[in-house]
């Protein structure tokens, strides 16, 4: 940067490279901001709800990803902009701290900036609109407090877990098994969770797939499936009362390190290295067999000599399992993991009921079930397919619903979904609005105009008259006070979302509306943007 004088001695700075800059000041930036915003919302809107359509996403290397879930959608997209790569962070965080609502929080959040774009042209400041949007988020937060309703659920009855897990997958490809994978969801968080903590770690549940099967043969097994077989085809396929060896160390004779020369010229010397490794091995396996394991499962490899030793000792072995997969037979057959052999003993095996191992299909593909373990505190959700895109999809929506449950055991609280909510809280909203005087109840009632975006997406997905729905669906909700009057996208002829069972979250739908009022109020505050041109 230098400066310079003109002809009349007045001094101006001249900025380097100035031509190779673009600088975007004031309404203009806010309104470029805002436009990318909107363009981020616009592609999530019509995946939102039951009726939600899909997106295919093609990765530069072919790879292609077919999903309902906002995150993943905002994940897999190249986005340059950065107000766009904010919304993207937006549902990204809603993906972690809740695991659901990944859509309809860029879509509140894309209707704000909508209203903000109104109220901007008409000369508020942004500052006095963010606000305004802060005193709304805050009224809507709490009035969704007081719509809420806690329900009692206990590990005998677990079915209002199962309506609102069903709520969760009733928007995705999923849905025709709605029912079967909410049981499958509820009874594995139930399986790990601990209930007087309130706590679950979902890292105890395995989610595995493999493509071939229909979607209605996924299963929820009390144990661990891991994608490797016996290592030798003569071994036992079943082995009930299994005590499981655990072990990270190399199951084979040591190996001369490459420094070392090892000379050996004559057919006596070959047979004595051999018989040593032999005798070493000999010893490995009966380390094992003397602390009286039936199983070993190892993190490396052997190779054939071993494995053929191996199955002439009769210990049936398992080879090349990777490190998560160990952690996790480690916990639910309650064994240790042992680094040496010198450290085996009999109180460091795992145990379980049965292990078993089961092909599929016509392939050669096994499968090894761990199964009735001494603790059952890690359990794997089995999903089958048509094709790997299904799979992977119905991992996405079967996390959404973990989380679900999950957040239901850290806080019972619910509202009732098809929109009901913001609808309500739009009308609380609204009626705040008359009591703030100053220009902040424009952005008030902005707030409460953009509440309705999430509904009128519903209903237009839907396929129904988006505007005639939420004007009947609003005016019913005033007359007769019921907060549970949404949209009624499954035309099951009722639209007291209480009666249909449509349940979400309390937490979720006020993280939403927090995350979305923050993203929002950071956008507005924006009025220059510099960014280096391209060349």
């Amino acid at each position: 940067m230098a400066l310079a004088f003109d002809e009349f001695g007045r001094p101006f700075i001249i900025l380097r490279e100035q031509e190779k800059k673009s600088r975007l000041r004031g309404l203009d930036a806010q309104k470029a901001n805002i436009a990318a915003g909107k363009a981020v919302a616009r592609i999530l809107r019509t995946s939102l709800g039951p009726k939600g359509m899909d997106k295919m996403l093609q990765s530069p290397d072919g790879d292609v990803t077919i999903t309902n879930d906002g995150a993943t959608i905002l994940e897999q997209m190249d986005v340059d902009n950065q107000i766009a790569k904010l919304m993207v962070e937006l549902s990204r965080s809603q993906d972690y701290e809740i695991g659901d609502g990944t859509t309809g929080v860029v879509v509140m959040a894309g209707a704000l900036l909508e209203q903000a774009e109104k109220l901007l042209e008409r000369g508020i400041h942004p500052i006095r609109v963010a606000e305004g949007y802060e005193m709304a988020s805050r009224i809507a937060f709490d009035h969704l407090e007081r719509i809420s309703q806690k329900f009692e659920f206990s590990a005998d009855n677990i079915e209002p877990l199962v309506q609102t897990c069903m709520t969760t997958l009733s928007s995705k490809i999923v849905n025709r098994c709605k029912r079967s994978l909410a049981e499958i969801a509820v009874k594995a968080v139930l399986a790990v969770a601990d209930l007087e903590r309130k706590d679950v770690n979902l890292d105890l549940i395995k989610v595995e797939g493999k493509v071939g099967g229909k979607l209605e043969d996924t299963e929820l097994i009390y144990g661990i499936v891991v994608d490797k077989d016996m290592s030798h085809p003569q071994m036992p396929k079943r082995i009930e009362d299994a005590k499981i060896a655990i072990l990270t160390c190399p199951f084979e004779p040591p190996k001369p390190k490459t420094k070392h020369k090892v000379d050996i010229d004559t057919v006596e010397k070959f047979q004595t290295l051999r018989e040593q490794e032999q005798k070493y091995f000999d010893e490995m396996v009966q380390k094992c067999k003397d602390v009286g394991a039936t199983l070993v499962i190892c993190q490396w490899g052997f190779d054939d000599e071993a494995n053929h030793l191996l199955m002439h000792r009769n210990l049936p072995a398992v080879r090349w399992v990777g490190g998560v997969e160990l952690e996790l037979i480690a916990i639910a057959t309650g064994g240790r993991i042992v680094p040496r052999f010198q450290e085996l003993s009999p109180e460091k095996l795992g145990k379980a009921g049965l292990v078993r191992e089961k092909s599929f299909g016509t392939t050669k593909d096994r499968m090894l079930y761990i199964e009735k373990c001494a603790n059952s505190r890690a359990v794997t959700i089995f999903i089958r397919g048509g094709n790997k895109m299904m799979i992977e999809e119905t991992k996405r929506s079967l996390h959404d619903a973990l989380c679900v449950a999950r957040n239901l055991i850290r806080n019972n609280s619910i509202v009732y979904g098809g929109g009901s909510a913001e609808i309500s809280c739009s009308i609380a909203v609204e009626t705040a609005a008359d009591r703030h005087p100053g220009v902040e109840q424009y952005a008030i009632r902005s707030f409460a105009d953009a509440l309705d975006a999430v509904p009128l997406a519903l209903a237009e997905n839907s396929g129904l008259p988006p505007i005639d729905m939420l004007t009947a669906v609003k005016a019913q909700q005033v007359k007769e006070s019921n907060p549970h009057c949404g949209i009624e996208c499954n035309d099951v002829g009722t639209n007291d979302m209480k009666e249909q069972n449509v349940f979400e979250t309390l937490i979720g739908k006020q993280q939403q509306i927090l995350l979305a009022t923050e993203v929002v109020k950071m956008i507005l505050k924006i009025d220059d943007v510099i960014s280096p041109s391209e060349y």
